[in-house]
């Protein structure tokens, strides 16, 4: 092995976003630079996940997050300068997956022009960006977003649409009322055999309320979705989702009301219940707040009553019922706060990737223990991070990437 690759045997993923040689390979890939650090990743293969790891950090790089330590910022900046005054420009090479980094280059260009083109650029010494109180940015927490696909496949930004009649689907108006909540109510045409299927989506760092046409109530979390009819017919009532939903049923003992989640369905005939479908986290939470429901899943059955919860893990037909649930626990995110009780570190970033749309990459093991904790997802992403770090957890957030160290 080159001698010279010693000091990279050891590097972690933030060792290699600080090291100037890397910065420069990162930022002004050239030919010999190609060359040398193709052969670091030849002659270190273990380290090619840091390598890729600190790329991303570099493409995702934001001076305005304070967890980033000054001497950092300025490094990095002043790297970036220099590159630049050389060529004019900054050449980035991307990977597919890193669908935000042409955005972001747009933000480290737009940095660059406003300190070379006021005379920063012609100081030696490193720019403070700190001191411009127009990098002092926080990632603020998720709001009503959501998108509603009609259905001809059209689709409506609920979030910036006015209030009022936004569509007539069948025989369902659609309107979103002042509160920001979208409804369907009966009205206009008459076709009372012409059933059309909506879909409402939620982003990362979204969250909505739905009125059904029957009167039943429904909650998205963030990243969550739900696909239902604009008016119910028949003998049962049924809807499709995926994330996590909270409902409230109007009753009809008539029309039973089905939940489809994967391969899981809800029965229920009039309650409140909350269903954790995330496909990440490998299970399917059933949890009952008032009623009762009875959960399917590869033809076998459980009925659960208030305060219990039926664990589905994915790929297993087994239904295992957990009593004496904390259901305030589980509907803390309804409810306008994190209810961090007795998580792990990764149950806990989980919930705050999707709340403030931000990446997780893990240096090392995932931190083991527990973690209590109960802050309002109100509070801006480097208020929760001082919050999560009470507990020892060591973190540190460039841009939109979150990095949790062993």
């Amino acid at each position: 092995m080159d001698n010279s690759f010693n000091k990279y045997t050891k590097f972690s993923a933030t060792d290699f976003a600080l090291d100037d040689d890397f910065i420069n390979w990162v930022l002004l890939p050239n030919g010999e630079r190609n060359i040398i650090w193709n052969k670091v990743i030849s002659e270190l293969p273990e380290q090619k996940e840091n390598i890729e790891t600190a790329k991303k950090i570099l493409f995702s790089f934001d001076t305005s997050v304070e967890k980033v330590p000054e001497k950092t910022r300025d490094r990095i900046w002043s790297s970036i300068i220099s590159k630049t005054k050389e060529r004019g420009t900054v050449s980035m090479k991307f990977h597919t997956f890193w669908w935000a980094a042409a955005s972001v280059i747009i933000v480290l260009l737009a940095g660059f022009s406003y300190f070379y083109f006021n005379g920063f650029g012609q100081k030696t010494g490193p720019v403070n960006i700190a001191q411009n109180s127009d990098f002092k940015k926080d990632i603020p927490p998720g709001g009503n977003k959501a998108l509603l696909t009609l259905a001809d496949g059209s689709t409506i930004v609920l979030d910036s649409v006015q209030n009022g009649m936004l569509s007539q689907q069948g025989n369902a108006q659609v309107i979103k009322l002042q509160n920001g909540k979208l409804a369907y109510q009966k009205g206009g045409i008459e076709d009372v055999m012409k059933v059309e299927f909506n879909t409402i989506s939620t982003p990362r760092g979204g969250q909505y309320q739905l009125e059904l046409a029957d009167g039943s109530k429904v909650w998205l979390n963030a990243a969550s979705s739900i696909t239902f009819p604009t008016t119910f017919l028949g003998n049962d009532r049924k809807v499709k989702i995926t994330g996590e939903v909270y409902f409230e049923i109007a009753h009809n003992s008539r029309m039973p009301f089905h939940v489809t989640a994967n391969s899981l369905e809800v029965e229920v005939l009039g309650t409140h219940f909350n269903v954790n479908a995330y496909s990440d986290e490998g299970e399917i939470k059933t949890t009952l707040l008032e009623g009762s429901v009875k959960v399917i899943k590869e033809g076998k059955s459980v009925l659960i009553n208030p305060g219990e919860q039926v664990l589905a893990r994915e790929g297993s037909g087994v239904l295992s019922v957990k009593k004496g649930v904390d259901v305030e626990a589980v509907m803390a995110w309804k409810d306008g706060y994190f209810q961090f009780e007795n998580l792990s570190i990764k149950e806990i970033m989980y919930q705050v990737s999707r709340w403030y749309n931000v990446d997780v990459i893990y240096e090392g093991k995932a931190p083991s223990g527990h973690y209590v904790g109960k802050p309002s997802r109100d509070l801006n992403l480097s208020e929760i991070i001082k919050v999560i770090e009470l507990s020892g957890v060591k973190i540190t957030v460039i841009g939109k990437t979150i990095i949790v160290k062993d």
